[in-house]
C-alpha cells in the first residue's frame, strides 16, 4: 500500500462540484492499493501516517506527528500510484489492486483512521475528483508498505 503524504495548510476534495472531504492544517494523503495488499499493509500505513514526524517543533525541526498536532487527515484514493512506469511512454496498472479489492482496503484504511484519529476526511473511491491543496513547506513523502506475496 502506498501513501503519498503532503503536509498541508488546507486541502479539499470535490466531486461534481460538491465538497466531499476538507481539512485545515494536517496531511493530505494520496493512497494507492496494490495487488496483494490487505489488513497488515493498511494497519502499518495508518500507523506510519499518524506517527510520521513531519510537523515543526518549537525549534523548527520536523519532530511532531499528526497525533502530536491533532491536525486533519484527508485520505484520497489514487490507483495510479501503483502504476509501473519503468518502461515505455504508457503506464501499466498491473501492480494495482483490482477495483473491488482497492475499494475494500481503502475503505478499511479510512475506517481504521476514523477510529484512531479525531479529524479524518476522505475522497470518493472511483470518482472523478478535483483535489485542491496548499502544500506547507513544501513537504512531501512517499511511504510504502510492501504487499504480501
Amino acid at each position: 500500500m502506498i501513501g503519498l503524504l503532503q503536509r498541508v495548510s488546507r486541502s479539499r476534495v470535490r466531486v461534481d462540484g460538491e465538497t466531499v472531504g476538507e481539512i485545515g492544517p494536517g496531511l493530505m494523503v494520496l493512497v494507492g492499493v496494490q495487488a496483494g495488499d490487505g489488513r497488515p499493509q493498511a494497519d502499518r500505513l495508518l500507523q506510519r501516517l499518524l506517527n510520521y514526524r513531519v510537523f515543526a517543533d518549537d525549534a523548527g525541526r520536523m519532530n511532531r506527528s499528526l497525533r502530536d498536532t491533532g491536525g486533519g487527515l484527508l485520505l484520497v484514493p489514487q490507483f495510479t500510484l501503483a502504476a509501473d512506469t519503468r518502461k515505455g511512454n504508457r503506464p501499466s496498472f498491473t501492480p494495482a489492486a483490482p477495483p473491488a479489492e482497492g475499494e475494500r482496503w481503502f475503505g478499511y484504511l479510512a475506517g481504521q483512521a476514523a477510529a484512531a484519529h479525531p479529524r479524518v476526511q476522505t475522497g470518493r473511491f472511483g470518482a472523478d475528483m478535483d483535489v485542491e491543496l496548499v502544500n506547507d513547506g513544501p513537504v512531501t513523502f512517499w511511504l510504502e508498505v510492501a504487499p504480501s506475496g
